[in-house]
């Protein structure tokens, strides 16, 4: 069984499937093709990436892969919690440069599926969280881009309480959304 729910911008949807608990804790079936297929989800997974962040507050993104190896995404968390954050870059898109949020967990054992034309990223709640995801293509380094996390066009509200975020190198000199050319379009 599976549930699935669209958020405020309809491609991104929450998935969260069901765990069969006893007193030894529990199965979950976190994958099933056919079970995807049913609600419309035919994605071709090629690869799983895993990430591990020590410190709470730690900001991976926002992240996409310019086609021929542009991605879809299905992330969940394995320990802890993050706020994940889809920012719609389709140009001629009605939510074109919006973005949707949605608080992922081990607790609450749900995924977030983003499409492919959608910048991605997330914050760590919690220390020592980890987090899984399949992707739709492989990845290319001289097809990775970013995007300023803290663009005032996005005003991404990152529960940061009052702290600086840990980022990259990389995600720290991001560029600003008026300086990409996205390569999407609806």
């Amino acid at each position: 069984m599976l549930s699935v729910r669209p958020l405020e911008i309809q491609e991104v949807l929450e998935i969260t499937p069901k765990k069969i608990g006893d007193d030894r804790g529990f199965f979950s079936e976190t994958f099933n093709r056919a079970r995807m297929k049913d609600h419309g989800i035919t994605i071709d997974w090629m690869q799983d990436n895993h990430s591990y962040s020590a410190e709470p507050f730690t900001l991976r993104g926002l992240h996409y892969q310019e086609p021929p190896f542009a991605q879809d995404k299905l992330v969940r968390v394995l320990r802890g919690r993050v706020l994940d954050v889809a920012v719609d870059i389709r140009r001629g898109s009605a939510s074109f440069g919006k973005w949707v949020a949605l608080e992922l967990s081990a607790e609450a054992f749900n995924q977030i599926l983003v499409p492919i034309g959608f910048a991605h990223g997330f914050l760590t709640l919690e220390p020592h969280t980890e987090v899984l995801y399949k992707v739709s293509a492989p990845y290319s380094a001289a097809h990775d881009r970013s995007i300023r996390f803290d663009d005032p066009v996005f005003n991404i509200q990152w529960p940061l309480n009052g702290s600086s975020p840990c980022l990259s190198p990389k995600d720290a000199a991001a560029p600003a959304f008026k300086d990409i050319v996205s390569p999407f379009s609806i």
